[in-house]
């Protein structure tokens, strides 16, 4: 059965960290990817990592304070958030090949 399971959201103070989880079952990806969708706004794409994990991209918006990273042993990618802003408070969203995961809430609020 082919799933696409997102965990690790939550609410958590500006300045603060979260890691985000994205595990894969019933299928293999050479790309996965992270996006997000703030209330009001177009889904976008936060970060990508290809198979090897020797390539990553990620938005501007992100560049420093994220880190994409995968493990295929456990076919799960990874999204170290790391000095979060308000602004970073969306509904975040794992996708691989076609498929998608229902998302996990990021909340970034004192």
């Amino acid at each position: 059965q082919v799933q696409v399971v997102e965990s690790g959201g939550g609410l958590v103070q500006p300045g603060g960290s979260l890691r985000l989880s994205c595990t894969t079952s019933g299928f293999s990806s050479n790309v996965m990817s992270w996006y997000r969708q703030a209330p009001g706004k177009e889904r976008e794409l936060v970060a990508t990592i290809n198979i090897a994990g020797l390539t990553t991209n990620y938005a501007d918006s992100v560049k420093g304070r994220f880190t994409i990273s995968r493990d295929n042993a456990k076919n799960t990618a990874y999204l170290q958030m790391n000095s979060l802003k308000p602004e970073d408070t969306a509904v975040y969203y794992c996708a691989a090949m076609h498929y998608w995961g229902k998302g996990t809430l990021v909340t970034v609020s004192s």
